[in-house]
Order: structure tokens, then sequence, then C-alpha cells
């Protein structure tokens, strides 16, 4: 139990910032007295500790607290990274109060800091980083649970069009063009063979379900992206943006649920701390939306499939000098077992090995 209160702390929280973060505070401050509305200073930078793609910042001032996210320094992929999207999905988003912090100010000027940045605000509240969660109650942990999906329902369900994002993503399959997306960033940072991969990426455009209906996808929807309110076990605030774009809910849906098959809730007991096993947790949200749970065998292979794209991505952004933590290197060890993974459930799918 002290572990996960422990893994908790060891991830919250704020530090100095980083000497290779490091960026002129004074023209930052100059631009937020002119851009944020309310901004008074002075201000004092920090850095926090979670979060390794897109370098995030506590600003403090005497009488408020915002974060800022910037993208990084240095050699990047195509389409990374994109904090002006992240900008605008929380600006639509916060104005049909949905809890995402409030969104004050792009800048997409790289002469301010270096980088394209946005400010919002500092959410103050609660990050659970292990989903058994340790610190709580079981009444809590299935409250807490439930607010979770919920939230992700309430999501689903707004009409892109209607909240202004009707152009937040490319039309046609989702699911089509985010296999040739993570295909194409493994590509790009590629540093071994993978078998496995190769075999999954070569099946799973072939076998693409049919696309029932478009929703806003947050693209990468788990505990540890939320802030809890201080003392209630509700969402405060939807966190990190950065993968969200208009696809097809059972994304987000399936990427949900894969909790429940990985470290972390996987063998645990679930009964014991009054936490919705996976069929409860697929009806949960099922009771929200109206959808119905389709086979997720194939949700599973490809979700385990993107997360070896994404942490192969991250492997080649350690070759180039630009990831942004030191969980980056334990991130980067997961992709071939992501791979194996992945093409287990491929198999459970239908898939076979020629």
């Amino acid at each position: 139990m002290a572990d996960g209160v422990r893994k908790d702390e060891e991830f919250s929280g704020t530090k100095p910032v980083e000497e290779r973060h490091r960026f002129d505070e004074l023209r930052l401050e100059a631009w937020m007295r002119d851009n944020v509305e309310g901004y008074e200073g002075p201000l004092v930078v920090l850095q926090f500790k979670g979060g390794q793609s897109n370098p995030t910042y506590r600003l403090n001032t005497p009488k408020r607290s915002y974060v800022m996210r910037r993208k990084p320094f240095g050699k990047l992929l195509p389409s990374a990274h994109a904090v002006d999207r992240e900008y605008r999905v929380i600006a639509a988003l916060g104005k049909q109060g949905f809890p995402v912090a409030r969104a004050y100010a792009l800048c997409q000027d790289d002469g301010v800091i270096g980088a394209a940045f946005y400010i919002m605000s500092m959410e103050e509240g609660r990050v659970f980083w292990d989903p058994a969660l340790p610190s709580q109650d079981a009444d809590a942990r299935r409250k807490i649970f439930t607010s979770k999906i919920e939230t992700l329902a309430k999501l689903h369900m707004y009409d892109p069009v209607a909240i202004g994002l009707g152009d937040f993503g490319k039309p046609g399959n989702y699911f089509a063009r985010q296999i040739d997306r993570w295909t194409k960033q493994y590509r790009a940072s590629e540093t071994q063979h993978i078998p496995e991969f190769e075999k999954v990426a070569e099946w799973l455009p072939k076998t693409v379900p049919e696309q029932a209906r478009v929703s806003i996808v947050h693209g990468d929807y788990r505990l540890d992206n939320m802030i809890f309110h201080a003392t209630e076990p509700r969402v405060q605030a939807v966190l990190d943006w950065e993968l969200s774009t208009l696809g097809d809910p059972m994304a987000d849906f399936t990427y949900l649920l894969m909790q429940w098959i990985m470290p972390g809730l996987q063998g645990v007991d679930l009964k014991a701390l009054n936490i919705p096993s996976l069929e409860e947790a697929a009806q949960i949200y099922c009771n929200a939306t109206g959808m119905s749970v389709p086979d997720l065998n194939w949700y599973f292979s490809y979700n385990l499939f993107r997360l070896a794209g994404i942490t192969q991505g991250i492997a080649g952004r350690i070759r180039d000098g630009t990831a942004a933590n030191a969980k980056a290197l334990e991130s980067a060890k997961r992709t071939v077992p992501l791979s194996q993974a992945s093409w287990e459930y491929a198999q459970k799918a239908g898939a076979v090995w020629d």
C-alpha cells in the first residue's frame, strides 16, 4: 500500500526547471502581461515531474498559478507535439462545461521562449498514478472509477460540429488513419527489428472495423491524465490533449479498458478493493452512451500496437536527445513486450502467422 502512495508522490509535484528546459523567463512574463487576462507578476517558474512528451511548467504568481505546456526544443517528428490543437480543444470543451483547465492564451511565436506554448489554469486537486488507488477507501475507489468512465462518456456525446470542432480531425476511418500514423511514427523512430510488430502492422489495416460514429477522442485517456477534486471522488480536469482529434469513440473506450489487462489492475483483487471489473466498467460507459461492447480482441491488439508505436517514438527521442523525462528510458524498453502482446490479441481475433 505504501508503495502506491510513494508512487503518487514520486510523479506528482514540481522541481526546479532542468537546465535543458530553461528559457527566458522575463520574456515570458512580458508576453503574459500582454496576453493573459488578469495576469499580475512577479513570476516564479517550476517544472512538473510527470509528463515526458511536451515539457510542462507551473507558473506561480502572488494571486494565482498557471500551467504552461510547450513543444520540446530540438528535432521533432512531423505532426507531434501540436500544442495549438491541445489549446483549441480545451478552449472549446471548457465552454461546454466539460472538466478541463481554463485556456488562457496560445503563443505560436518561437521567438518568445524558443518554442510554441500555451497557458492554462492550474487546477489544484489530486492525481492518482496507481490505478489500484491504495490511498483511497473502498467507497471512494468505486466513485473515482465511475466518475472517470462517465466523464469519458460525456466527452463522446458532444456533437463536434455543434461545439466548433467539426474540422478537428480528418474524414475517413479513424482506426485506419491511426494505424497508418503509428506505423509511420514507428518507422521514423525504429531502433530494432520486432517481428511481432511487423505482423500486426500487416494484419491490422486489412481487418479494420467499420466506424459507426464520430466523436471527439482524447487519445490517452487514463487515470494519471486527470485531476480529481481535492476532497470529492470526481474528475475536476482532464489533462494532456496532445493526441486528441475526431475519431471513433471505441478507440478511447477500449483504451480505457486496457487498464484491466495491463500492469496496474491486472491480477489485482478488484472485488476486495471495490473497483469495477472490466465488464462492469464497460457497462457504466454503455449505460451513459447507449453503445454496446464490441469484441475486444481486435481493439486490444490495436491499442497495444499503438502503444508500441508511442514507446518506439520515445526511444527515437532518447536517441535524438529530445526526450523530456528520465522515465522515458523505462517506456522505451516496453516496445518489444507491447508488440508481442499485440500479436497475441491479434491471434485471438483471428490473425494467423504465415
